[in-house]
């Protein structure tokens, strides 16, 4: 008890900041290294491991995004109506890790079957969804919580390093558990175990580092939550509103119906909240093209000849470069650009970069062949004399984690399909380059193995055996040549929206919203991620268009949203949180009343 106000009072090197934040900014890079490492390779697992078509696998990942971004309300109301904010972190950060564990573990080939992958990822996703979601909207409020209220400018800055910290370890988790996927071999395969493991470690270290700074920390008690108390007073509104009579005194607002209960600043406040609400309608299209670049775009990026992911790193070096000079330049040249202006613009450059994307989808599918869109690699398996016929595909048990390989067969050989490797119908693929050593084959009644070595992506093969063991390989169709950097393009656009629509939607979020409403504009903020991700599962399960047609659908969508928004915006009036307190300057008796009732029910 002595020693809890002295640990809480300490500082960093003599400055204003508290110690207790480098646990909390510390805590933030483990999770993000473990939320964005587990979804890097999130996609090519439900393709090469599960076995799932394209479509399905963007449905789930986009599913998953949505509901990662709908929890966040039910965390808000945990952290503010029952456990605070610390220890709401905690128990959901537990949640968190059981997530990662059940998830590693539905990766090992050994666990059953493939319902059982299928069911125990599931179950790890929707666990994770519910810890990522649930500590999101408490993490950053209590490392602001940890700030006196003097030092607002420190408060300012630990939220920049915050958002800085979410990005670096979004930028080495995105490069570090592809590498673990792709180059350590496991159960006979790519590792999808240790790339799902990594992070379940990450989330682990995240707890324990946050845990290990319990003493320091400033722990408020829940206050109740104001977000219900905003939907107890628009229910009351409406119900007012719908009952009233044409002899009921008529109102300027349809919330001033609520005033027999509810304080006018309450009212007043709520009206400034559901202005900028409105305006947040349109925005979900944005995110709806924005995370496709965690499962379209890494689709797309694997039928190249390499794979990468750019956004976090150029988040990291567009942030300052758009603070320091792109903004400045703008001022220099006395054009008024306006919070909304920038969300416009950040629109328009998401469009653009949707736009760059279906030029390079349209040149990586100028190298399909015979109409065969979904296929890495089409290889015929001969004796001579023999020439391929179609296409049928099938995988090698003994080899789980290799990609499907395209086999044609004719009759001049004979194989007997019922010795031949498993049917999967649905094994479509985008892996990149993979090197095929064991390939079983099955003649009248010998059993042998043969070498086919490192098949490119998109190529078509001709395999002509000679013998048992002295494959000759041909190359009919080259592999694909289209180079991984023609995506840096839509990569920079994008960060370029992100950087102007995300970052400035934020900020604006911030100062239109009252002092106690900043969580219920937050929760708002937070849900049009959620449903831009139901836009993309709506279109992909539903659209049934080729892939750059849907590329550009999307852009033009957001090309119309973008002027539908920028009409909304013309006609927003900014407002100043602060004047609040000139409109409402005293308290009367029945504010004084709400406000007890309010502290007596938070007490319960």
């Amino acid at each position: 008890l002595f020693f809890g106000p002295l640990l809480m009072s300490k500082k960093l090197c003599g400055t204003n900041y508290p110690v207790c934040i480098s646990f909390i900014v510390v805590n933030e890079f483990c999770e993000r290294f473990s939320y964005y490492g587990m979804k890097a390779v999130l996609t090519l697992y439900f393709i090469n491991y599960l076995h799932w078509d394209q479509n399905l696998s963007t449905a789930v990942y986009h599913a998953f995004s949505s509901l990662c971004y709908f929890t966040p309300v039910l965390g808000a109301l945990i952290a503010d109506s029952w456990l605070g904010k610390f220890k709401t972190i905690v128990y959901l950060s537990v949640v968190y890790v059981l997530g990662h564990v059940v998830k590693s573990v539905g990766a090992i080939p050994s666990v059953g079957d493939s319902t059982i992958h299928i069911a125990l990822s599931m179950v790890g996703l929707i666990l994770i969804a519910f810890g990522t979601g649930g500590i999101k909207p408490c993490v950053s409020a209590f490392g602001g919580d940890q700030f006196d209220e003097e030092h607002t400018n420190e408060r300012r800055k630990f939220f920049s390093i915050f958002y800085m910290s979410i990005n670096a370890g979004s930028v080495l988790s995105t490069l570090i558990t592809p590498i673990l996927r792709g180059n350590v071999q496991c159960f006979g395969g790519d590792c999808y175990a240790l790339a799902f493991g990594v992070p379940a470690i990450l989330m682990v270290i995240a707890l324990v580092v946050f845990i290990s700074g319990s003493g320091m920390y400033k722990k408020s008690p829940p206050e109740g939550n104001v977000l219900l108390d905003v939907c107890r007073c628009l229910g009351l509104a409406i119900k007012n509103r719908w009952m009233s009579s044409k002899y009921d005194s008529k109102r300027k607002h349809w919330l001033d119906w609520a005033e027999e209960k509810y304080p006018k600043r309450l009212i007043h406040e709520i009206k400034m909240v559901l202005r900028v609400l409105v305006l947040y309608i349109p925005l979900p299209m944005f995110w709806a093209l924005f995370d496709q670049q965690g499962s379209r775009w890494t689709l797309q990026a694997t039928r190249m000849n390499m794979a990468f992911m750019l956004n976090a790193l150029l988040i990291l070096m567009f942030v300052p470069i758009f603070d320091v000079v792109v903004y400045p330049l703008i001022g220099l040249c006395r054009i008024n650009l306006t919070p909304l202006k920038k969300m416009a613009v950040g629109m328009i450059f998401a469009a653009l970069a949707f736009g760059a994307a279906t030029l390079v989808e349209v040149n990586v599918m100028q190298n399909k062949w015979n109409g065969i869109k979904y296929f890495k690699h089409v290889v015929s398996m001969c004796l001579i004399p023999f020439h391929l016929l179609h296409s049928r595909h099938y995988y090698e048990p003994s080899s789980h984690h290799q990609p499907p390989l395209i086999v044609s067969t004719r009759s001049y050989l004979s194989i007997h399909r019922s010795r031949l490797p498993l049917l999967l119908p649905k094994s479509f693929t985008y892996a990149i380059s993979h090197r095929y050593t064991n390939v079983r084959c099955t003649s009248g009644s010998q059993d042998f193995s043969i070498n086919l070595g490192l098949l490119d992506s998109g190529a078509s093969y001709t395999v002509i055996l000679k013998g048992v063991s002295q494959p000759t390989k041909m190359e009919d169709v080259m592999a694909n040549n289209v180079h991984i950097a023609w995506q840096i393009p839509q990569y920079a656009l994008m960060t370029a929206g992100e950087v102007m629509f995300s970052i400035t939607g934020i900020e604006f979020s911030y100062s239109q919203a009252p002092a106690n409403m900043k969580s219920v504009l937050q929760a708002g903020w937070l849900l049009t991620v959620a449903f831009g991700n139901v836009i993309v599962l709506i279109v992909a399960e539903g659209a049934g268009l080729d892939q750059w047609m849907e590329f550009l659908l999307f852009a033009g969508l957001l090309v119309a949203v973008c002027i539908i928004f920028s009409i909304m915006a013309y006609f927003y009036t900014y407002v100043d949180p602060g004047e609040l307190d000139k409109l409402f300057p005293d308290k009367t008796a029945d504010d004084i009343m709400y406000l007890n009732s309010i502290e007596k029910r938070t007490k319960m």
